[in-house]
């Protein structure tokens, strides 16, 4: 495979594959982040809040990649069940073709009632064409994922993005640390705010706004949590 090659492959999987991507982001940042202000909260030690944190974004990272794998193959698997069972199946009834074409129509995917009506109009009497427009119909309307390929990007993109709020710790002192991991962890939340925003469609500063909430959100609870647990039963 040549390099030009490789690299028209990892684009098509990046683009593929952004949505998985920007949620793994968005779980690796805050789920690590409340951790370590809870830990960081309760402790001056680095070391703690190190350990505490690598071992929360490999857990997380793990269990987000079987997530991303099971949830592609199940979606897979069913795709292929669906096709199976019309292969297997007789001539539909001209009713199961109006619920699909109402579906279609539900799910925004470009039918209007008109065209449905034309279609379904054109093969009411012609049992093979109902056959082929049932067929093109429970085909998925969104490109099928390779699971092995979003498990790894879920993977890649949660463990990086936890390493974030990580990494400040591993050079200062905790106060300071807590400071520039917060700093660090809102910048990315912006970033990931804007990225979520430009793949739903969807308005920028109320995504930004909202994603950052989630953020300050888990940090709050976390320190909350801690400092609740070490009173209670620090002794």
């Amino acid at each position: 495979m040549t390099i030009a090659l490789l690299l028209s492959e990892l684009k098509r999987s990046l683009v593929e594959s952004a949505g998985t991507i920007v949620f793994g982001m968005e779980d690796g940042t805050v789920s690590i982040f409340g951790l370590i202000f809870g830990v960081a909260a309760t402790t001056t030690s680095s070391h703690a809040v190190l350990i505490a944190g690598a071992a929360g974004a490999a857990a997380a990272a793990v269990s987000m990649m079987a997530g991303a794998y099971l949830d592609a193959e199940t979606s897979r698997d069913e795709t292929k069940a669906n096709r199976a069972s019309l292969q297997a199946d007789p001539v539909p009834t001209a009713a199961s073709v109006d619920v699909l074409l109402s579906n279609r129509q539900a799910a925004a995917d470009g039918l209007t009632p008109q065209l449905s009506a034309a279609l379904a109009g054109a093969v009411r009497n012609d049992p093979d064409a109902l056959k082929a427009l049932v067929f093109a119909l429970q085909a998925p309307s969104v490109v099928q994922q390779n699971p092995w390929e979003q498990a790894l990007w879920m993977l890649v993109a949660d463990f990086l993005s936890a390493a974030v709020p990580i990494l400040p710790f591993v050079f200062f002192p905790i106060p300071q640390a807590r400071l520039l991991s917060a700093v660090a962890t809102t910048a990315l939340l912006i970033a990931l705010g804007v990225g979520r925003a430009r793949i739903a469609k969807r308005g920028t500063i109320s995504t930004v706004i909202e994603t950052v909430s989630i953020g300050v959100a888990a940090a709050l609870a976390g320190v909350a949590i801690s400092v609740l647990i070490d009173r209670g039963f620090g002794g």
